[in-house]
């Protein structure tokens, strides 16, 4: 089968634990190859994001061209897109090289509240990218968000959001519960018109900045050596508790998952 390969649609996080630097440490994990398109670059740690610069469409389309023409993808994740022009551009080139394998992480706010996705950008995700994808990946408030501002606040509404997002043009859809209260976080899968649960002991740490894209990347990286959605979802759910629960404290803020976690702690099945 060879080197499976998979590419990151995502800014620079510059502290490291998020975007595209914690995308290609998940694939590197996966024993995926990973390539890189950079929609902005940030200036963040784990205080925050202080600055936003997102890249000029030619420079996105240029990198899209280059990583798509040579080297290819067996997936595909998208993160933060930024703006309805970015997402366009994106949904065009994607289309146009009949990627497989589409995971659509709808990245919209950061840990510490910065919006990564302008408001307008909203529509032009619904109507133009979440059709061409293989699963979104949105958390309750990106959800809601998606979802015209419907609360999620209950298993029960995870599973009818999930089903309201397929209606409107996602192949499947993983809503994470990680902002519900309990003891459990619990994740809600819709494949194929059928549910699936995913659920691990809610961890008492501050120190989960990235776990959207980490999550979202194993995913991605799953997909792209041939597991069903369903297993990779499974595999992924592992993946990113074994790396809340062995977060690393760096920084004076929220810090960063721990990415080899589930190398050194859990499992070595890739």
């Amino acid at each position: 089968m060879g080197m499976r390969k998979t590419l990151t649609i995502a800014g620079s996080d510059s502290g490291g634990g998020a975007g595209i630097q914690a995308d290609l440490k998940t694939f590197q994990e996966r024993d995926v190859f990973g390539t890189s398109v950079i929609t902005a670059l940030t200036s963040q740690n784990t205080l925050g994001v202080h600055d936003v610069y997102p890249q000029t469409v030619e420079a996105v389309r240029s990198q899209l061209n280059a990583v798509l023409s040579d080297i290819g993808a067996d997936s595909v994740k998208t993160g933060m897109l930024f703006s309805s022009e970015l997402i366009v551009a994106v949904s065009e080139i994607i289309k146009a090289y009949q990627v497989p394998n589409l995971v659509i992480d709808p990245v919209m706010l950061a840990k510490g509240g910065a919006s990564l996705l302008q408001k307008e950008a909203i529509l032009a995700l619904k109507e133009k990218l979440l059709p061409l994808g293989k699963v979104i990946t949105p958390n309750l408030p990106e959800a809601s968000e998606l979802l015209n501002g419907q609360p999620i606040r209950s298993v029960d509404e995870m599973e009818q959001a999930a089903k309201l997002l397929h209606q409107s043009g996602a192949e499947s859809v993983l809503i994470k519960g990680g902002h519900l209260e309990g003891a459990t976080s619990i994740d809600v899968l819709y494949d194929q018109g059928r549910f699936y649960h995913y659920e691990a002991k809610r961890i008492d740490t501050k120190h989960t900045h990235g776990t959207g894209c980490t999550y979202s990347a194993c995913i991605a990286a799953e997909l792209a050596k041939g597991q069903s959605l369903p297993e990779a979802v499974s595999i992924s759910k592992d993946f990113i508790t074994a790396a809340i629960t062995h977060s690393l404290s760096i920084g004076e803020g929220i810090g960063p998952t721990n990415h080899a976690a589930y190398r050194h702690f859990v499992s070595t099945r890739i």
